[in-house]
Formats: C-alpha cells, structure tokens, sequence
C-alpha cells in the first residue's frame, strides 16, 4: 500500500453532529493506524451556508477528541485561482464548456436536469458572450451514454448509469468552484490516497470520478460510512437525541465514553462492550472491520459507557472531573466523602447535582410526602420524630455502626417496620424517597445537621 494520506473537509455550516465526528475519527484511526497523515481541509466555497465561528467549533471538537491533524486547516475560498486555473483547463481540452444560461431559462428545467443548451454554441457566439462580459459558468462534459462505477471500501462495487448524470456546473458565475470541483482538484493536489466519509456523498462521486477521468488524474481509493440511524430505523436526527460532541460534553459524557461510543457506530469488535481510549482503538482499528450495515445510535449505550468509566475512575481524579459542573456548594473533600455513595448512581456528570442536592440543605420535605412513608397520623407521627430526636441528640459517638445500632433500637420501641421509620428518616434528611445507603447520609451530614432536619421535620406538626 502506498503512503497512506486522509482527510477530513467538514464545511463550517454549523457545529458539526456526531455523525460528522464519526467520519473525522474514524478517518483519524485509519490514517494512525496506517502511520500515515491526517489532513484537515475546510470546504467553505458556498458562501451562502456559511456560519460564523463554526470554523472554531470544529477545531474544538477534534482537539477534545484528541485529532491531531499533521496538514492544514486549508481553507478552500483561500485557493480559488487554483481551481479557476484547472475550470478553464477543462475548457481549453474541450472536456467542459461555458453555460451562459440565464436564470429563468434554468429555473424551467429544474427537476430535469440541464439540456445542453450552451454546448451547441459556436465558438463564435462564445467568444462574443465573453466579450460582452455575459455572466456564465463551466460546466463539466458528461458522456451520455456508458456507466461510472467504483468498488467502493465499505459498501462494494457501485455503478452509475451515465446518462443520469448532469451537466454539473464547476465553476459558478462569482468565480468561486463548486464542491465537486474543488474537493477533486484538493485531493490529487494533497495527494489523498484514501477518500472515507459518509454514505450521503455517494450520489455525488461519479461526478468526482468522471473529473478525474476528464484531468486525467488517478483515483484514491473509495470508501463510504453508512448513514447512522436512530432506534425507529430512520436517519439519525435531533429528536433521537443527535447532536454535537459538545453538547454531549456539556451534558457531563466523558471524552474517552464518546470516543468509543462514536467508534462502535460502524466499526466491529469482538467486544463492543469495552471502553477503549483512543491509543488502544489506534491500535485496533482496521478499515475492513467497519460495517456495511447501517448503525444505530442508541443513547443508552453511552450512558452505559459513561457510568462504566465514572465507576473506574479514581475518586480523586472524579472529583476534579465534577467540578466544572457542580452547582451545589459542596467543599472537595465533602464530595469526596459523597462520591463512594453516588458513584454507581452516576450516569453523567451533571447527575451529581441532583444525587447530593440534600447535603448542603436546605431540605423542605412535605408532611404528606412524611406521612406517606410512616403510614401514621400526624400526631402519632410527630411523636415518633421526637423519640427519635431525643435518642439521636443524646447518642455519644456518631458512626455507621451506632447511628445505625439505634435506629434497630429505636425500632423495637416505636413497633414499626424497617420501611415505616427509615423511610420516613430519608426523607425527613433528604426531602426523596431514593437515596444512598441512609445510615452513612446521616454520618456524612454530621450530627449538627441531623438534628437540624430533625427539628425542622418536628416543627412541620
């Protein structure tokens, strides 16, 4: 196998979804597996789809995934001499022509393709429009008749009947090239061996191969990723939870629990329940292992990835890992006492806040969410509080082992069941019906505090 050289031309249309960041990694993976090079280019010639900072969005993206591009950001709208230079070659070796078709005339033909028309001009009707300076574009020769096929890497040999091919326009009237054009010219200027992205360019690749065939270049060689759909089966949209890698961040996904995630969407392993970091998938990571069959994006996946890692991570590593997202006013080493507690109860981040929003208080559970748990009356209820209180108040040594010794014991006095008193002790402390262990709630909480929320439970009657 020759050098191998890949590249990544995402357009700065917006921030990129996933699937996009799938194509970038995976074409990250191969090039590194490879040895070979990983290029960045950035496709920015339709001007009228261009977003503001999402050229910045997308060198974000690829540096919290740990992309290192060794070429580039080659900005297309940088390099329109070259591709108007190679338009007019075209032009010249009578392989594409100029279409001085004006916009209503091409407006009847929509949905028809174009008809040729300024293919039969003569050249000296060409050179008189030019003359007048007539706004015109060139357009590619297509053979119409024939067909245009490739094996394609991922999904085998594809064809495509020539004359269902249009015209297609390569340079347009502002001077600035088509896609079609540019990424052709681009990747046998940048020597790309292998062209990897999404199944969705499929339809427009006989157009690059028939330009290539019209330069006279070589052609890279070929692979489409297969489109990822959402559980219903249906391409993958924002209402099955697509979005980009950074909103996933901002959710509390862990970098390495997106990378893996984002690799089995396509990609094949003995155990694709593993979480890889992206050396290891580096290592791993074999182009003829990545699936025709279209993947599908299942959420609880990643959220299965990411609690698997929060629970392997050390806790005090984890709670420099929370912190950026923490909203409660919780010391570090107060959530360091937490986290054995919560950690297998985290899926993301972010659910820190709302597992261990009791410890700083305050708490205002409901006597009717109270009375619900004790199955009591209210008077009866209240009693029960303050034989509690008075016990806890006058219990010397604050342990797991003793908080816990007199709750049996307050149990045989009270002759209620484990679930009428310590579910009623849960939620007088913490204001929920789920928690940790409540034992070590009232230990982490102090015995100060406790006997806070006791009293104020107590008051509610």
């Amino acid at each position: 196998m020759k050098a191998v050289r890949v590249r990544f031309a995402p357009s700065p249309t917006g921030v990129p979804h996933i699937g996009n960041t799938r194509t970038a990694l995976f074409n990250y993976l191969f090039a590194r597996h490879e040895k070979g090079k990983f290029i960045l280019r950035i496709e920015d010639t339709d001007r009228t789809r261009f977003v503001p900072g999402s050229l910045e969005k997308i060198l974000q993206i690829l540096k919290e995934v740990g992309i290192k591009w060794d070429e580039g950001p080659y900005i297309q709208s940088q390099r329109l001499k070259i591709y108007q230079d190679y338009a007019h070659q075209l032009v010249s070796q009578k392989k594409a022509y100029y279409c001085f078709c004006s916009k209503t005339r091409l407006a009847k033909l929509h949905g028809q393709g174009y008809d040729g028309h300024c293919l039969k001009l003569s050249s000296t009707e060409i050179n008189l429009n030019l003359k007048q300076k007539k706004p015109y574009v060139i357009r590619l020769k297509v053979p119409k008749t024939g067909v245009t096929s490739w094996q394609d890497l991922i999904q085998g040999k594809i064809e495509f009947q020539n004359h269902l091919i249009d015209d297609q326009v390569l340079l347009k009237s502002d001077g600035y090239p088509t896609y079609h054009l540019a990424v052709v010219i681009d990747d046998y200027l940048m020597k790309i061996s292998h062209v990897l992205r999404g199944a969705e360019w499929i339809s427009s690749t006989p157009k690059h191969l028939l330009l290539y065939q019209a330069f006279g270049w070589p052609v890279p060689q070929i692979g489409h990723f297969s489109v990822i759909l959402g559980p219903d089966r249906t391409k993958l949209s924002k209402r099955h939870g697509a979005k980009s890698l950074l909103d996933y961040l901002a959710e509390g996904y862990l970098v390495q629990a997106l990378i893996s995630f984002m690799a089995y969407l396509g990609w094949s392993y003995h155990d694709n329940s593993e979480v890889l970091t992206l050396s290891r998938l580096i290592e791993l990571f074999d182009l003829k292992k990545v699936r025709r069959a279209n993947p599908i994006f299942d959420i609880k996946k990643l959220d299965y990835f990411n609690s698997k890692l929060i629970r392997q991570t050390p806790d005090k590593l984890l709670v420099q890992l929370i912190k950026p997202y923490l909203r409660l006013s919780i010391s570090d080493s107060q959530l360091l006492r937490l986290l054995p507690l919560l950690k297998d109860r985290l899926i993301k981040l972010t659910d820190i806040n709302d597992l261990a929003d009791f410890f700083p208080g305050p708490v205002n559970p409901s006597c009717e969410l109270i009375l619900d748990q004790i199955k009591l009356s209210p008077n009866d209820t209240k009693k029960v509080l303050t034989q509690s209180l008075t016990a806890y108040k006058a219990l010397k040594s604050w342990q797991n082992s003793t908080l816990e010794s007199l709750g049996h014991q307050l149990l045989i006095q009270t002759k209620l069941s484990p679930r009428q008193l310590f579910m009623m002790f849960r939620v007088v402390l913490t204001a929920k019906t789920k928690t940790p262990p409540l034992f070590d709630i009232m230990a982490i909480l102090g015995k100060a505090e406790t006997i806070k929320r006791f009293k104020h439970a107590q008051n509610l009657f």
